[in-house]
């Protein structure tokens, strides 16, 4: 994917936890999905694999939208993801380019220029924490400076909410992704929503 518009990476919205269950999971990822999310990246810390294997299949199995997988390429072959994200510290992208099926995606998340060599060939990069609380956030400047340095379509992350949309696209954002704000949301489809009209705005 070398498309720095592609409509999939408009808005991704990352697991935050299966306090409901995968079930419950799904049912909030689907009312996402109805409020405009173009993706769901599943990162569920403290799940072991055969959890993490459910919920992916659960999504996978119910979703019209690409799920991809936080980390555990396994876990993303085996549950039909379409695609793997590699978080900061992972391996590089490069190393895992020839073993995954054409079309999968493999995204990576940078929050400094050190992390761009690793993520180069990646099909989108996820750039941040941006916006976060107090001084935990790179800010607007050095955002914009990453993206510039990125032949790849950049998701801005961390702290992202409707008001901020229209400087992150200006500053070179491609998308948005987002935790809590969405899947953490009383009601994920009209927080969805919010989230997605600002972008097209």
């Amino acid at each position: 994917m070398s498309e720095l518009n592609d409509p999939r990476l408009r808005l991704c919205v990352v697991t935050d936890d299966l306090r409901d269950g995968p079930s419950g999971l799904v049912h909030r990822a689907l009312a996402a999905e109805r409020g405009g999310a173009t993706m769901v990246l599943l990162r569920l810390k403290h799940a072991h694999a055969l959890e993490l294997v459910e919920a992916g299949r659960a999504l996978v199995s119910a979703l019209r939208i690409p799920m991809v997988v936080s980390d555990r390429l396994d876990v993303a072959l085996s549950c039909g993801a379409a695609g793997v994200h590699l978080g900061a510290g992972s391996m590089p992208v490069v190393a895992l380019r020839s073993h995954v099926p054409v079309g999968f995606l493999i995204g990576a998340s940078v929050s400094d220029a050190a992390d761009l060599e690793q993520a180069a060939l990646a099909d989108y990069i996820t750039i941040g924490p941006v916006l976060a609380a107090g001084n935990a956030g790179m800010g607007l400047a050095a955002f914009t400076a990453l993206a510039a340095s990125c032949a790849r379509p950049v998701l801005a992350i961390g702290g992202v909410d409707a008001a901020s949309v229209p400087a992150l696209r200006a500053a070179g954002a491609s998308g948005i992704a987002v935790i809590g704000a969405v899947l953490g949301a009383p009601d994920p489809e009209a927080a969805a929503a919010s989230l997605a009209a600002a972008f097209c705005e």
